[in-house]
């Protein structure tokens, strides 16, 4: 069984990494380097400085263009992948799917867990845009993924409706109290472009999601059937 979640998880996360680099590179990466050039200018330095909009320590490490910028992507994107097949292949000892197209359900559940429920309160964020205290956002995420998962788990799970409608107010709680919000509203980049990279981030993800779903689906399955022809 470790085997099995192993080399799914192993497998499923280093195809859904490079395919989520992939899109990044030509997608996402290029709105977050037309958005540096207005954090970077001499003006939009100084506000962003007043506001604190983009949040990074000056004097930290970061990656030059190119490669070193696609490494770097390509390294946090397997950690994470790798991460999220850990947890779609225990899942599936759980309830293992019966049909690989089942693996897109459980993708779109990811997508909702870790994507889509957060962003509600936390868009994604070019650089320069004003942000809220680090702790206080990291706390409400996580809280925010939990909740989702938790509420996703009982409606689709829950053999009465009582679970299911508990389900639900799992599901709301977090965006009832609120994500945390910055003192003041502000970002340096032009609305238009920050409205295509949260069009780019949301179906980036989708895709990426989909794509771990299925893969892990279809190799959790073909070792198990491989398992027991042996």
């Amino acid at each position: 069984m470790i085997k099995r979640i192993a080399q799914t998880a192993g497998f499923t996360g280093l195809l859904a990494a490079l395919l989520l680099t992939l899109l990044q590179s030509f997608w996402v990466a290029p709105l977050i380097l037309q958005a540096e050039t207005f954090e970077k200018a001499p003006a939009a330095t100084e506000v962003a400085h007043e506001h604190a909009a983009h949040g990074h320590d000056a004097e930290a490490w970061e990656p030059e263009d190119g490669w070193q910028r696609v490494l770097s992507t390509t390294g946090g994107n397997l950690v994470v992948a790798v991460g999220f097949a850990l947890m779609l292949a225990g899942l599936y000892t759980l309830r293992a799917p019966t049909r690989t197209s089942q693996g897109l359900l459980w993708g779109l559940a990811g997508y909702a867990t870790f994507v889509l429920a957060p962003t509600l309160g936390l868009p994604p964020e070019l650089p320069g845009t004003a942000a809220a205290d680090l702790a206080l956002r990291q706390t409400w995420w996580i809280g925010t993924a939990a909740s989702t998962a938790a509420g996703i788990a009982l409606i689709v799970f829950g053999r009465n409706w009582l679970l299911k409608v508990l389900g639900v107010a799992i599901l709301a709680v977090p965006h009832v109290i609120g994500a945390p919000q910055p003192e003041v509203h502000a970002m340096l980049a032009p609305e238009a472009l920050e409205a295509q990279f949260k069009i780019a981030s949301h179906l980036t993800n989708v895709v990426f999601w989909l794509a771990l779903g299925l893969i892990s689906a279809w190799l959790f399955r073909r070792n198990r059937d491989g398992q027991y022809s042996a």
